[in-house]
């Protein structure tokens, strides 16, 4: 297999293009993909905060055993998720999401039911962590590779913009209310409500009328699941572009989760907050990104897209240097502003890459592209998660803020010296599939 790339250097213009009518408001399938992502998110952020503080304040775990959970959630991705590229690229997405949806609604069902007949306990959360962290493999790889063959090519970069903004709304909204449940109802309480959002996410998805062409058996013959991660691997390996994208989301991961697992811990003795705030004041933070989804087609189309990356996954990031000197009162400014910036250089950045991507791969390919890079990229996750909860346990919380929140900028320093700094768009064509006879 040989693979080469188009890279001509010429300024891809559906980055400016603005369509007279909203994605939202003329395309009804869109619409309900994007109701059901937002319903999921919102049902996702409670849980993220849930989690912690069942474990937390219902169970006395630990820093590390927080921090542990956070770990579960994306060790599915080291596990399974090359193979699953593969078999989502032999499916149908829609129904791998539906069938992804569906198991995470009644795995989050569980720990309510089993507080109540007072059987709950760590392992079963940590059990829960980790199935739900493997249906979200199926649904997250699914997704991505199913959204352009639901909207035009000159609508993904729209398209891509409104669901990660909605994501990040749909963020603020779940950990600010989170917040509020778990102090009104309790942690355990407050996971209830996955129901409604995984059941909208389910209805939503499900009445998607657009249905998706298979690649026709005779067209993948010879191809076995082995064969066919490894095409995914060879590929991002050879190609330039992708590469360098994939070693930054790795790092960068390693990073945010490390910082990520120990986050409810340092707010809770730092900023001196109640459990109902705190939501809050993290979903606060997270206004950062619906910013970032608002302005990344802009920023793209006036630096360039291949600059406008340098600007939010190097320089934004920088900023995570004050989160480290959160206080309360007036200190909580700090975590403010730098979560915040984080938050808008993340989502940014996604909404210029996902594009990018998914007009540069084939679409026969998308699929186990897609899970070989987010294998690559989210495989560090659970190590930053156990490292985050092993320096918080050893040097304490506040050193292993800084040494993880460092981590970050320098991150960044692999797509200062990849062919990003060289160029001032992506490149306008796509990857070119050569097979060797």
């Amino acid at each position: 297999m040989k693979t080469s790339t188009a890279t001509a250097d010429v300024a891809d213009t559906s980055w400016a293009a603005v369509p007279q009518r909203s994605l939202l408001r003329r395309h009804r399938d869109f619409r309900l993909l994007f109701t059901g992502e937002v319903a999921g998110k919102y049902g996702s952020s409670v849980t993220g905060l849930a989690l912690p503080l069942i474990a937390v304040t219902a169970l006395h775990a630990t820093a590390f055993e927080v921090a542990a959970l956070t770990a579960a959630t994306w060790l599915p991705w080291l596990l399974i998720g090359l193979p699953v590229g593969a078999w989502v690229d032999r499916l149908r997405r829609r129904t791998v999401m539906l069938a992804s949806a569906a198991a995470s609604l009644l795995l989050y069902l569980t720990v309510p039911v089993a507080a109540v007949l007072g059987l709950l306990s760590y392992p079963q959360l940590l059990l829960v962590a980790l199935c739900a962290g493997t249906s979200a493999v199926f649904f997250q790889t699914a997704y991505t590779a199913y959204l352009p063959s639901l909207v035009a090519a000159a609508d993904r970069a729209e398209g891509n913009a409104k669901l990660q903004g909605s994501a990040s709304a749909a963020q603020i909204v779940g950990l600010g209310t989170g917040g509020a449940l778990a102090q009104v109802f309790g942690p355990v309480d407050s996971l209830l409500a996955n129901t409604v959002t995984f059941v909208v996410s389910l209805l939503c998805t499900g009445s998607i009328r657009q249905r998706e062409a298979l690649t026709p058996p005779g067209d993948r013959k010879r191809a076995t699941l082995l064969s066919e991660v490894g095409e995914g691997l060879r590929v991002i390996a050879r190609d330039s572009w992708l590469r360098c994208f994939m070693i930054y989301g790795a790092l960068a991961n390693l990073s945010l989760t490390a910082t990520q697992s120990i986050q409810v811990v340092f707010l809770l003795g730092r900023a001196q907050l109640p459990e109902s705030a705190l939501g809050t004041l993290i979903g606060a933070a997270s206004i950062g990104g619906i910013v970032g989804a608002l302005v990344a087609r802009r920023v793209g189309a006036a630096l360039g897209t291949a600059r406008a990356l340098l600007l939010f996954l190097i320089v934004l990031p920088a900023l995570e240097l004050l989160v480290p000197l959160t206080g309360p009162g007036t200190g909580m400014l700090c975590y403010l502003v730098g979560a915040a910036a984080v938050s808008a250089g993340v989502v940014a950045g996604n909404v210029l890459r996902a594009t990018f991507t998914q007009s540069y791969i084939p679409t026969e390919l998308l699929g186990r592209i897609t899970a070989s890079g987010s294998f690559v990229n989210y495989s560090l996750m659970p190590l930053g998660a156990l490292v985050g909860g092993a320096l918080a346990g050893w040097l304490g919380v506040l050193p292993a803020m800084w040494l993880t929140c460092a981590a970050l900028p320098l991150a960044g320093l692999t797509l200062w010296f990849s062919p990003l700094r060289r160029y001032r768009d992506l490149p306008a064509g796509s990857l070119v599939r050569a097979v060797a006879a």
